[in-house]
């Protein structure tokens, strides 16, 4: 049965679309964009955030400022001397750094400088308001504060504004720099999550379009274009895509799909973790380290002096220990 609250959101949906569609469409985007409480919503998720509060307390905290508000960063292993690798950690929707924290500091215990980036409206970040060019922008602050990645791992809705970030999707946002992205439990079209919002508060058709119509508005680009899954993952930058069939919050499906786009996408299945526990998983950080081990070998096209290609390759090796 629905809860008191929905049916009078629904309600006041429904008497303002009838008086302007376009309005209803308005309110109907600022409520889908509406993050959720930060506080824990069971014993459990205080314990895990307890914890993570007791990983983060080590780290260096920045607060970057980008168009819209400011995102709170942790930094591990930022004084660390000597070359090593640099790695972004972004979270996905309703969730924060705390509970990416295991990951966090199990990167961190590689060597690496590993920050760890709360999004707009999660964590200690500021904003009650979260959508993909929030996220983005958010993500592209921490690049130039931060510097050329070797690796970004996103989570979920953090997963998905990665890909977005790195290919450079969202006009007056320049990509950000990036050798290798890991993808855990993310999506990979977008329209399906207004789809699915318009059918639970019963919108009309007039207003369900207006809703759409809002995204490009708000955005930058329309709705049908985060669809459209060609281009998205840049061939010469490999991929490493972790997800659960049994995901029953993101279809895995999604991860199919990443899959399809070519050769340099690699599909790990980490069945039986959900989409929540796949972020703790022992294997499935087994598989992140493995992938970020790689050495990537990227040999340009040798030519002769008349221009004429005599070979090209590109191949992963795995780096010797």
């Amino acid at each position: 049965m629905p809860s008191f609250a929905l049916k009078v959101t629904r309600s006041s949906l429904s008497g303002l679309g009838r008086l302007s569609p376009k309005l209803a469409g308005k309110a109907g985007f600022r409520l889908f964009c509406l993050t959720p409480s930060r506080r824990p919503r069971s014993a459990k998720a205080t314990a895990a955030y307890m914890e993570g509060r007791e990983r983060l307390a080590v780290a260096e905290q920045f607060m970057l400022p980008f168009p819209g508000g400011r995102a709170m960063a942790y930094r591990f292993n930022g004084g660390a001397k000597g070359p090593r690798k640099r790695y972004l950690v972004v979270h996905g929707w309703g969730s924060s750094s705390e509970y990416m924290s295991e990951l966090t500091a199990f990167l961190a215990g590689t060597g690496a400088e590993v920050i760890s980036l709360d999004l707009p409206g999660h964590g200690r970040s500021t904003g009650r308001f979260l959508n993909i060019r929030l996220a983005v922008s958010a993500i592209a602050a921490a690049s130039e504060r931060f510097g050329v990645l070797d690796a970004a791992i996103g989570h979920s809705f953090g997963g998905a504004s990665l890909a977005l970030a790195s290919a450079g999707f969202l006009p007056g946002i320049d990509p950000i720099e990036t050798k290798k992205l890991v993808l855990i439990g993310a999506p990979s079209a977008m329209g399906w999550l207004f789809k699915d919002f318009g059918r639970l508060m019963h919108l009309q058709p007039q207003t369900q379009h207006a809703l759409e119509a809002e995204v490009g508005r708000v955005t930058g680009r329309a709705l049908t274009a985060y669809d459209e899954r060609r281009g998205i993952l840049d061939p010469d930058r490999p991929v490493l895509v972790i997800h659960a069939e049994d995901d029953k919050e993101v279809s895995a499906d999604h991860a199919r799909a990443y899959a399809a786009q070519g050769a340099h996408v690699r599909l790990v299945w980490a069945n039986g973790f959900g989409h929540r526990r796949i972020v703790s998983a022992a294997p499935v950080f087994e598989a992140i380290d493995s992938f970020l081990a790689e050495a990537i070998i990227a040999e340009k096209p040798l030519e002769t002096g008349d221009g004429t290609v005599l070979s090209f390759y590109r191949s992963p090796v795995r780096r010797s220990s």
